[in-house]
């Protein structure tokens, strides 16, 4: 609401500018008091994107009180007077609708009516349904990969791809939290993982932090893979 005024050599004017209907919107703009009203809302829509011809500029006090309207494009700002105040412009997008989408009127149908439309989202899921039922079911079956956890059991040592991390097999089964089919519960020897064994607040199993991970059976090989040394690699 309240601003500050101050009168230059150069006869401009430094007023706060709010928008009657997006609140959000405050801006502090330095006016020549030889600026036509029009000119002034030209600057103005630059800055706010309310048009020149929607916009209707007023004056106000410190007090909130209505000093004068903007109405004549042709006269200077400075025939108005500006003192310590703001400058609004309001437009035809009163309401407060440019910001709250509740006071937007939203297209509703019932139920009973939806049904009767054709070509909808609804029917075509039906008539897929009707023409192969399965395919509205899972595409990953609840055995999905459990023949390769056949060899696999908690304890065996073991081999992850992709980037040959090394550690011990923690977990073998279904994973409630996961995807459907079988997980396998992963201790890394180091700390490549994603958790502590728990994963989506299911505990699957116990290990140091950043060391866990649920990856599936294809990608761990069970064997002799003891743990690396750090300098094993620079051994000759």
């Amino acid at each position: 609401m309240a601003s500050r005024l101050q009168i230059q050599e150069d006869e401009s004017v430094s007023l706060l500018v709010t928008h009657s209907n997006i609140k959000s919107f405050s801006a502090d703009v330095r006016f020549s008091l030889q600026m036509t009203v029009e000119s002034v809302k030209e600057k103005l829509w630059r800055k706010c994107g309310t048009s020149v011809n929607s916009m209707c500029l007023e004056l106000y006090d410190d007090t909130g009180a209505k000093i004068s309207v903007l109405d004549d494009n042709l006269r200077q700002l400075g025939f108005y007077s500006p003192q310590d105040g703001d400058l609004d412009p309001s437009s035809v997008t009163s309401g407060g609708w440019l910001e709250d989408t509740s006071l937007v009127e939203k297209y509703s149908i019932s139920e009973e009516a939806y049904d009767k439309l054709g070509g909808t989202y609804r029917k075509f899921k039906e008539k897929l349904a009707s023409q192969n039922p399965s395919i509205l079911e899972s595409k990953i079956s609840d055995h999905y990969m459990e023949d390769l956890c056949a060899n696999v059991k908690v304890g065996d040592r073991c081999e992850v791809e992709p980037g040959e991390k090394r550690g011990v097999i923690k977990f073998v089964g279904r994973a409630e939290s996961l995807a459907p089919g079988f997980w396998v519960g992963v201790q890394y020897d180091e700390p490549l993982g994603k958790h502590d064994g728990l994963v989506k607040g299911t505990r699957y199993f116990d290990c140091p932090p950043l060391h866990g991970a649920m990856v599936r059976p294809d990608k761990v090989k069970v064997g002799d893979y003891p743990e690396r040394h750090h300098f094993e690699e620079d051994e000759i």
